[in-house]
């Protein structure tokens, strides 16, 4: 089943992410909002992104996940960081035409690593849970 329908507009104060790397890029298109509770991300649901159930796959959420909380390690040290560790829990389902939102914050940070979590929502429901902990890079960067 191919994506045929075009994109809603993203839920209110969120504007598209332009600035991204290739493979984030594909899997977009990526959206993000900063406000007085922070910062988050998001992405429409489609076919595309859907297993053979129809429900979001896997392998997206965690990437999605992924650079959600590499974005919190960013925003919290101004640096750029590779992920070390990695660990998903699947709480519940996506579907395409949802609206799927991210958060992370940094829980902890030493010289070398960023320790990090994060959820994933639709709507108030949890779909995913996880933590992280990314190498930070000597090289600033900025996103």
């Amino acid at each position: 089943m191919t994506d045929t329908k075009p994109i809603p507009a993203p839920p209110e104060g969120f504007v598209e992410s332009r600035n991204r790397g290739p493979y984030t890029l594909h899997n977009g298109p990526y959206f993000h909002r900063v406000d007085e509770h922070g910062f988050e991300q998001a992405f429409h649901a489609l076919n595309r992104h859907c297993n053979g159930m129809g429900i979001v796959h896997g392998g997206m959420l965690s990437t999605f996940l992924d650079g959600v909380l590499a974005t919190a390690v960013h925003r919290a040290t101004g640096t750029a960081s590779v992920t070390v560790h990695l660990s998903v829990d699947f709480l519940s389902m996506a579907r395409a035409g949802e609206w799927v939102i991210g958060t992370g914050r940094v829980t902890r940070k030493t010289k070398d690593l960023a320790f990090v979590e994060g959820v994933i929502r639709v709507g108030e429901r949890e779909v995913v849970r996880g933590t992280a902990i990314f190498k930070l890079m000597r090289k600033a960067i900025s996103v």
